[in-house]
């Protein structure tokens, strides 16, 4: 299992699912809210909030929890003032992370992603320390059902998208970060909404996670990131074979 993004359920998760929907719901609604206030609050005029909006509908969060969202950013109720950050560093094994978040307090976050680092064998980098690991890139995910892997290539291909990868877990299709609205307007056209539309990072090399011991650390460790309330999403570059992961997750 090579992971790199959410888009490949990389969280390895098990019980407290209740707690752990609603910490999702509350990511999703704070990146809706974000989104509104940095554009119109109309989803056709901004497209990071038709995106937030549509990956919130991916995860069945409530239509009235959406609405509530976008009027904070209208009226501006929402008080908290908050912003992008990445930190980027080496989890166990020397797996490349880089964690993407938001967050009003960027002394509390640091020092909780920090941690979340240091307790489990990683190290906490510079900015662009482990970047280089990845390529920057518009990404655009369907279900499986969506279309065939053949149909799905064609149509990426005159969307103007650079590559395709489908499998079991559905279809990413990849592209340059400035072709991102207009590869998504297109698919979107001939397959409909996707389930998510976003920049996000694709490794350029992964590091194989090769026994059950390691595959379990490092996938604690990146489950520990994505609990934390101001963290959106996780990047890694490693490799766990599927074996493992079954093993895993039995």
């Amino acid at each position: 299992m090579a992971g790199h993004s959410q888009f490949k359920n990389i969280m390895f998760r098990k019980g407290a699912q209740d707690a752990k929907r609603a910490r999702m719901f509350a990511k999703l609604a704070r990146e809706i809210t974000v989104a509104a206030k940095s554009g119109l609050p109309q989803p056709e005029m901004n497209p990071r909030l038709r995106a937030a909006i549509q990956a919130a509908r991916v995860q069945n969060m409530p239509k009235d929890n959406i609405d509530r969202a976008i009027k904070r950013a209208a009226s501006g109720t929402d008080g908290a003032n908050y912003e992008d950050v990445r930190y980027e560093g080496y989890g166990p094994g020397n797996v490349a992370v880089i964690v993407e978040a938001l967050t009003d307090n960027r002394n509390r976050t640091a020092a909780e992603v920090r941690a979340a680092f240091n307790k489990n064998g990683g190290t906490l980098g510079e900015t662009n320390s482990v970047s280089f690991n990845f390529e920057r890139v518009g990404a655009v995910h369907y279900g499986a059902a969506v279309a065939s892997g053949d149909d799905m290539l064609e149509a990426a291909i005159e969307a103007g998208a650079s590559d395709v990868e489908s499998g079991e877990g559905g279809h990413d299709v990849y592209c340059a970060p400035d072709d991102l609205g207009g590869v998504r307007d297109a698919l979107e056209g001939r397959f409909g909404p996707p389930e998510a539309a976003r920049l996000d990072w694709r490794p350029l090399v992964t590091v194989p996670v090769g026994d059950e011991e390691s595959a379990q650390t490092l996938l604690k460790f990146l489950d520990l990131l994505d609990d934390n309330d101001d963290v959106q999403r996780v990047a890694a570059n490693f490799d766990i074979p599927e074996a493992i992961m079954e093993r895993l997750g039995a």
